[in-house]
């Protein structure tokens, strides 16, 4: 009988030793999975992450080129308003410049729209002056009299401010 004792002690010894042991790796086994699902949320974090920065370096990309073309653009107008004065201009030299326009626009490029008589917004117009306006009483002082120089818009960002002057 006393044999039977000390194998049942044994065997209920060794049965919670092996209840520890598989407590011990189950606890193991949730901490290793919780390691795991943490990673793999950072990772998919750091994927999104990544898209993001990729897609905002392919939008802006060319900021430097259109940045670049802004002044052909300007030398255009010039050209253009001094063809004008001097006589009949051929319709080759507008249909280039709108060709360039519209190369400058599928890239994301807009103008600035100014509109006489409207607020002065330091955020897409800098003032270069002040401009007397006739007659007076049709603007608010302080409002845009008139563009000097267009403003460029890229993907959203101001290239460009519209230089303009204001009404005194």
């Amino acid at each position: 009988m006393e044999e039977n004792n000390v194998t049942n002690n044994e065997i209920k010894s060794e049965a919670d030793q092996l209840k520890a042991d598989l407590d011990k790796a189950a606890r193991e086994r949730d901490e290793y999975l919780d390691g795991w699902k943490r990673t793999k949320a950072d990772f998919i974090n750091y994927k999104k992450e990544e898209f993001a920065r990729l897609e905002e370096v392919i939008k802006f990309g060319s900021e430097d080129v259109i940045r670049d073309l802004i002044p052909v653009l300007d030398s255009f107008e010039l050209g253009l308003a001094s063809l004008e004065k001097a006589g009949p201009v051929e319709k080759g030299v507008y249909m280039i410049k709108g060709q360039l326009e519209d190369v400058l626009k599928r890239r994301g490029l807009e103008k600035i729209k100014v509109i006489s008589g409207e607020a002065f917004n330091p955020s897409y117009h800098e003032s270069v002056g002040t401009a007397e306006i006739d007659p007076p009483l049709s603007y608010q002082s302080g409002s845009v009299a008139e563009e000097v120089e267009t403003g460029y818009v890229f993907q959203g960002k101001v290239l460009r401010p519209a230089r303009v002057k204001l009404a005194k």
